[in-house]
């Protein structure tokens, strides 16, 4: 690897934050379908204990995590490794294949001594923070659903003649034909949909009928943890990656809710750091090269690399993270992974000429800055061959918070609007209902949600086209979609003032890609 990779579409970077944008609404589901309330607290967790600091520094200096990229060869490797160890630092993890080394230093001299060493490529910091440094999460306390709601849902569901108790509630399976198409066929159980995120809990009812602890693992702090139950959320507060994996396959087994694909399997790569629950690049390249190596078929990232929320190519920290998550998301494509991931959620237009970033770093002190979307990316949506989903609600309208851009988003996909989209259910709530921790489920919305939903479509077409390589099953989805086309009027507020601005025409447009995902077409 020579030269590093230009990321795809440079006209724009997105913004988007890792979690979803509703406050969850939480329900527990037992076997005689009565509903118990849940609370959620965020909660500190302590992380590892820290390397020995570089000789004549203080014991407690703080470190940081780097990447250091280079060629693959077996010389170059090792003359690197010398280097880093002369340059003070420790090796945490190898990943020789794509030339990528991560590293624990706490010379603050680290990252501009190792980039003059001969074979490093590019290297930095992928943190602003000290290693030990403590965070917080976004995710907000949970709010519970009534036992009389609870009750109105299965029975519009049985009335209806749904499998399952709350289904009646998931407007968004009858929005791309999910619920015919899983009579037709609902997927295949030789393909595997990693969820890279905060850890699946895969004792859940209605994820461990599908779920393939072989395809899982714990990639916090750059290495693997395959050890039994790595994979599962740290609290029940981590609860997204767990709402994720039900949307795409949570099983047709009279329990619960239904994913877009209930036959496939759902695999769990956790990358949310313990302590602050961000997503670094050393998890993430962990992640993708792990998921390749493991036969997974498809991924689906519903997040944003901490902590720059854009990574800029004349920054030679965030030069390196974006050369290190993108080899490591290239050498996945090559292995057969196709890889999806959220537009983002600040109803930005990703094909603007500049876009001004006010949330990082987000481990530390956020400095406000206007990015030059040419030379800044999002990673990983923004990388090359990734699906970039952006979000609709149930009239099938773009999201009120969903980014978008021409030329940028590739599909379209249910994400919830519950604040001008709400159907005509039981619960009238316009968001995604799925599973949560503890057997819990809670409807969250966000372009986090429709990521998964464009996952598990992509999970139907591999099943039905198993040879598909990742380019292929990416036209497939695209060809599926279908696009209502730009609104005459975006002005969802009433104020006179349109909200966003869709460029394009009925084929491919700014607000929906080449259009919404479709699983009935899908299987047909």
């Amino acid at each position: 690897m020579a030269h590093l990779p230009t990321p795809r579409s440079p006209r724009s970077s997105r913004s988007r934050r890792r979690l979803a944008l509703a406050v969850p609404v939480v329900l527990s589901l037992t076997a005689s379908l009565g509903f118990l309330p849940a609370a959620a607290s965020a909660a500190p967790r302590a992380e590892a204990p820290a390397d020995a600091a570089r000789a004549g520094q203080a014991s407690d200096a703080p470190r940081l995590a780097y990447v250091v990229n280079t060629r693959t060869d077996h010389r170059t490797i090792a003359s690197v490794k010398r280097a880093i160890a002369e340059a003070d630092g420790s090796v945490v993890a190898t990943y020789q294949k794509i030339g990528v080394i991560v590293v624990h230093s706490a010379n603050p001299d680290f990252g501009s001594e190792i980039r003059k060493a001969r074979g490093v490529q590019s290297a930095g910091a992928t943190r602003t923070a000290p290693l030990t440094a403590a965070g917080t999460t976004d995710q907000g306390a949970a709010q519970t659903l009534s036992a009389e709601q609870a009750a109105r849902t299965a029975k519009a569901s049985e009335a209806a003649g749904a499998s399952e108790p709350l289904e009646a509630d998931q407007w968004d399976l009858r929005a791309i034909g999910a619920d015919q198409a899983a009579k037709i066929n609902p997927g295949s159980s030789r393909v595997t949909v990693a969820v890279i995120d905060t850890g699946v809990d895969d004792t859940h009812p209605d994820l461990a009928p599908n779920f393939s602890a072989a395809q899982s693992a714990n990639c916090v702090g750059g290495k693997a943890d395959t050890s039994e139950g790595a994979w599962r959320p740290y609290t029940a507060e981590d609860y997204h990656g767990t709402h994720v994996a039900g949307e795409i396959a949570a099983a047709r087994n009279g329990i619960g809710v239904a994913g877009v694909a209930p036959g496939v399997k759902v695999s769990s790569i956790k990358v949310s750091d313990p302590d602050n629950g961000l997503f670094y690049p050393e998890n993430v390249v962990c992640a993708f090269v792990f998921a390749a190596d493991h036969g997974v078929e498809i991924t689906n990232n519903s997040y944003y690399v901490d902590p720059w929320l854009y990574n800029c190519m004349d920054d030679p920290d965030q030069r390196a993270i974006v050369d290190a998550v993108n080899r490591a998301q290239l050498y996945a494509q090559r292995k057969g992974t196709l890889h999806l991931a959220s537009a983002g959620n600040s109803n930005h237009d990703l094909d603007s000429d500049a876009i001004v970033d006010d949330s990082s770093p987000d481990d530390s002190t956020p400095v406000p800055r206007t990015i030059d979307p040419h030379e800044c990316f999002d990673v990983p949506t923004q990388l090359p061959g990734i699906v970039t989903v952006s979000a609709t609600g149930v009239d099938e309208d773009k999201s009120y918070y969903s980014s978008y851009g021409k030329g940028v988003v590739d599909v379209a996909a249910p994400g919830g609007d519950g604040r001008y989209q709400i159907p005509d259910t039981p619960s009238k709530n316009g968001r995604i209902l799925s599973t949560m921790p503890n057997n819990e489920y809670a409807w969250l919305q966000g372009t986090s949600m429709a990521s998964p939903h464009a996952a598990g479509v992509a999970a139907l077409l591999k099943s039905k086209y198993r040879h598909a390589s990742p380019a292929a099953l990416q036209a497939l989805l695209k060809a599926q979609a279908d696009n209502p086309g730009c609104p005459a009027s975006y002005d969802q507020d009433g104020d006179g003032a349109q909200d966003a601005t869709c460029e394009g025409g009925e084929r491919v447009n700014g607000f929906y890609g080449f259009g919404i995902v479709n699983a009935l077409r899908a299987v047909k």
